[in-house]
């Protein structure tokens, strides 16, 4: 049995560019690991779904959220804490319910993330 073998066939490496992405990366490596913690808690269909609900509406209680979703309000309130310890969400509470929104550091990232031209739920 034979295998493909893919191989690079360039005549010489670009030194002075392998050096500046190298040393970009280094310097920019806890962004980078912010950036991909990030999008690791967007990788949730769930989140994805409780954010998109949060984004339109603003402001959403847990229990609004497990109506909706059809999911107990236990599993939705371990999804937004992940999502509230990340940074993405904040909340307020108002007598006894308590409300999630999106933190307004992420606005603009969740409106174009979340802009979805038809959503199937």
């Amino acid at each position: 049995m034979t295998t493909n073998k893919i191989s690079c066939v360039r005549e010489c490496a670009d030194a002075e560019m392998i050096n500046k992405y190298r040393h970009e990366i280094d310097d920019n490596n806890s962004s980078i690991q912010n950036k991909a913690s990030f999008y690791q808690i967007l990788g949730n269909h769930t989140r994805l779904k409780i954010l998109w609900i949060i984004q339109n509406e603003k402001s959403v209680c847990v229990c609004d959220l497990s109506d909706i979703l059809d999911i107990s309000i236990s599993a939705i309130s371990q999804q937004l804490k992940k999502m509230k310890d990340a940074g993405i969400l904040t909340n307020k509470k108002e007598r006894q319910t308590i409300y999630y929104s999106v933190h307004p550091d992420y606005q603009t990232e969740m409106e174009a993330i979340l802009n979805f031209n038809t959503v199937e739920i």
